[in-house]
């Protein structure tokens, strides 16, 4: 027979509108009633930001595949692939913009070939060209290894990076901030001290970041609320980050999914990833004003469920997303704003399309225009 768990106690509410969740009270709300948990997160979604629901209008530019790393859950990198030069990015950032695009994603890996130098000719030569258009690019791990490269101390780069036209720094690479997953799952990557340490410097030089957490491999339920606790911790401090982007693992064509998949395990349930955005709203309220409900990894229909669950964006329309596809991801590289104009309000929400900062813009075509040369529009109803 099934028991209904007791409602949530007064006081674990209280902390949570005034921001100040404990750790206790995260756990105690994921022992309880998801819908309950659900439904808090929802209401301090409506106090914080209202029934907007954001979008942006982007594109990922892969700038090369090849990489040194070592991490087990890369289905992407190649010791022998692409660099792209800047006129070809170029090409792309104008395919972008012609297709409505307000955001290019400047996305690399550690490449001996690409030093900071080279980073900073892209952001520079993007601005030059295309000034109306957000960079979004780099990682705190990218950060690190140019840096490295080139001789100058990270603090140095982010100034330049800054002086360059550097928008805003991708809080990817963050995985989850600890060392022990860390040396598990990427033992070659930045540190969680450095991963730390990078974005609290480029807060302080003046660019903002977003965050990230991929969860769903081989962290405990404790590791990823700590996660979550140290990007309020850092935004604390800062006030720089912009968003939270919770990711669930995908654990295909990778060693670690392959290995975790051999022992029956795979990722995280549909109900985790939910309960995940939930908490994370719950503990970021009033630190970082955004959720994502990411739907590459989760899927359209789960990230439309996620705006009950305390998620208030949907993240980019991408035009494409090799990393995530590499690694089985099935949800497709590109959604059209009008899909996700549908998608907002089939939730009941007010669509509005917003800017790397979360500014809101105007469309720069109609949204049903809105598409990259060379993909088809939509049939509502269809299969994904």
């Amino acid at each position: 027979m099934y028991m209904r768990k007791p409602a949530i106690p007064d006081d674990v509410i209280e902390r949570a509108q005034q921001g100040k969740c404990t750790r206790e009270d995260a756990l105690l709300l994921l022992e309880g009633n998801p819908f309950e948990l659900f439904e808090l997160a929802n209401e301090l979604r409506a106090s914080t930001v209202g029934d907007v629901v954001s979008y942006v209008v982007n594109r990922n530019i892969y700038i090369t595949n090849k990489c040194v790393g070592t991490c087990g859950f890369c289905a992407y990198r190649t010791d022998k692939g692409y660099i792209l030069g800047i006129e070809e990015i170029l090409k792309q950032t104008e395919e972008a913009r012609e297709a409505g695009a307000v955001e290019v994603c400047v996305q690399g890996g550690y490449t001996p070939e690409v030093d900071m130098e080279f980073y900073l000719e892209i952001i520079e030569s993007i601005k030059s060209s295309f000034p109306d258009i957000c960079v979004h690019a780099l990682s705190p791990m990218e950060v690190n290894y140019a840096a490295r490269l080139s001789g100058m101390s990270v603090e140095d780069a982010l100034r330049k990076l800054k002086k360059s036209g550097l928008d805003s720094l991708t809080g990817t690479s963050a995985e989850i901030l600890s060392d022990r997953v860390r040396k598990i799952i990427c033992p070659g990557k930045v540190t969680t001290r450095q991963w730390i340490d990078t974005v609290k410097a480029a807060h302080r030089a003046g660019i903002s970041t977003n965050s990230t957490i991929m969860y769903g491999h081989v962290e405990t339920l404790e590791e990823r609320l700590d996660h979550v606790f140290t990007i309020r911790e850092i935004q604390k401090e800062t006030g720089g980050i912009s968003e939270l982007i919770p990711m669930s693992f995908l654990p295909y064509n990778n060693p670690i999914g392959e290995k975790m998949m051999a022992s029956g395990k795979f990722t995280s349930t549909g109900l985790e990833d939910l309960q995940l955005i939930a908490i994370s709203r719950i503990i970021l309220h009033t630190h970082v004003n955004n959720i994502q409900a990411s739907w590459v990894k989760l899927g359209k229909k789960l990230a439309q469920f996620a705006l009950q669950c305390g998620a208030n964006d949907l993240g980019g329309t991408l035009m494409e997303d090799q990393i995530s596809t590499a690694s089985g991801g099935s949800y497709g590289e590109y959604v059209s704003p009008a899909e996700f104009e549908w998608m907002i309000k089939g939730a009941g929400r007010v669509p509005i399309q917003r800017d790397t900062l979360y500014r809101k813009v105007e469309p720069r075509l109609p949204v049903g225009e809105s598409l990259l040369p060379g993909y088809a529009k939509p049939k509502m109803g269809s299969k994904e």
